[in-house]
């Protein structure tokens, strides 16, 4: 048996007993994760650090570094958010639109677990504690399989968390460190049907395509975030300029970081340049189209391929549309269903954006930055899955759980 599988059947049998923990039980060893990882800071930083110094040596970029660090002040703020899962409400067991049947017995649904649950990704050894912690609080048992890149730091998280369950009176099993290898093990853990229930894969556009491909079990996608933001014609230029460096700047390495501006061509003289340069005095390099570049002279030609891509870094792709109509089959062409927004002062754009655009999250004179389950109010979030079955957006508590009738009757028989 390998390791992987050996993992999975505990796991398994970890996730039968958590079905059975009280609240208290779940609440109370969360906060006891919190005090551990606060406790640990030092050690984890360490741990972290020999992941850093490879992935430098690597040659990651800055951005990709900034989702690899967990410094202590990282872990503080991780520590906050396993608490503030604590003391979410709890959706297991909850019982929702009891009815009476025809011929007497009552009928509704009861939010239960899904299972075991398989999270795969890249870079961030936060959502190894996100993870851990959500699937922890809504019953479910799960295996974290991280990437190389961040292998130390999650490995001690793992050992951290397992003890803290322990000493909680939880099953240990309850969180499975996968090791970091290959894409055959990848390929093992998404073929396991029967043990794992549901897997979600976040990282790059290639890891997403190969969990699809592979897996046999289903699959929830947190594919690659290339969001736009679309200046429409009156729109406030202020306005539009504090949305397009939030969004681009803050942290240009996550998924719901801006990758691409869109400017109504009636009014791109009036608002791409003040745009253009306060995003260049932040160090963002402007790849646009032909229109772009005589009012912008800073910008580099933008290549066909530069619309389309999640780039991560502080680039961004800029293109002067005709109008929003041009804008829209832009979003539908090039979107990847995450995060799309408009800076407009036309309640009928405003209006239509809303209506017309399929993404996860749609913005109206906000930035694509909130498309996060924290600012959402959802507490830490598993992932933001850009598929629709059975969630859309950011993945907190409820959406890893599901529903199962329940009918109660006394000694009632079908006519």
């Amino acid at each position: 048996m390998s390791i992987i599988v050996e993992q999975a059947e505990k796991a398994r049998l970890a996730a039968r007993r958590l079905r059975s923990v009280d609240h208290g039980s779940k609440d109370s060893t969360l906060r006891l994760i919190a005090t551990r990882l606060r406790e640990e800071a030092a050690r984890i930083a360490e741990h972290n650090r020999r992941d850093l110094e490879a992935g430098q040596a690597a040659g990651l970029s800055s951005a990709m570094l900034d989702r690899l660090r967990m410094d202590p002040k990282t872990t503080q703020a991780t520590a906050r958010g396993v608490e503030q899962i604590a003391e979410l409400p709890d959706p297991v067991g909850s019982i929702a639109n009891m009815h009476q049947l025809q011929g007497g017995p009552l009928a509704g649904r009861q939010r239960i677990p899904l299972g075991v649950i398989a999270m795969i990704y890249e870079s961030r050894p936060n959502v190894t504690v996100d993870a851990a912690a959500l699937c922890l609080k809504s019953g479910n048992a799960v295996l974290l399989r991280g990437g190389k890149e961040a292998q130390h730091t999650n490995l001690v998280l793992g050992e951290i968390i397992r003890r803290a369950l322990l000493d909680g009176g939880l099953p240990e099993d309850a969180v499975g460190i996968v090791p970091a290898g290959d894409r055959d093990g990848i390929r093992e853990l998404v073929g396991l049907t029967g043990l794992v229930d549901l897997v979600i894969p976040r990282g790059g556009e290639g890891l997403i395509r190969f969990v699809a491909e592979h897996a046999r079990v289903p699959v929830i996608q947190h594919y690659k975030g290339v969001c736009h933001l679309f200046l429409d014609a009156g729109c406030d230029v202020d306005q539009a300029l504090r949305l397009a460096v939030n969004g681009k700047v803050q942290r240009p390495g996550v998924c719901n970081a801006l990758e691409c501006l869109l400017v109504h061509a009636a009014d791109a003289a009036r608002v791409l340049p003040k745009v253009a340069r306060a995003l260049l005095s932040e160090g963002v390099e402007i790849r646009g189209c032909p229109r772009t570049r005589e009012l912008v002279p800073e910008a580099v030609a933008a290549a066909d391929d530069d619309f389309g891509r999640e780039y991560l870094d502080k680039i961004i792709a800029v293109r002067v549309v005709s109008d929003i109509d041009d804008a829209l089959d832009h979003v539908a062409r090039y979107g990847s269903n995450h995060s799309e927004a408009i800076c407009t002062e036309s309640q009928r754009n405003a209006q239509r954006w809303l209506r017309e655009v399929d993404a996860s999250c749609v913005l109206v004179n906000a930035s694509t930055r909130f498309n996060d389950g924290g600012q959402l109010g959802l507490g830490a979030e598993i992932g933001i899955s850009t598929s629709k079955l059975h969630a859309y957006g950011p993945m907190g508590l409820e959406s890893l759980t599901t529903e199962k009738w329940v009918v109660i009757g006394e000694g009632h028989v079908r006519a």
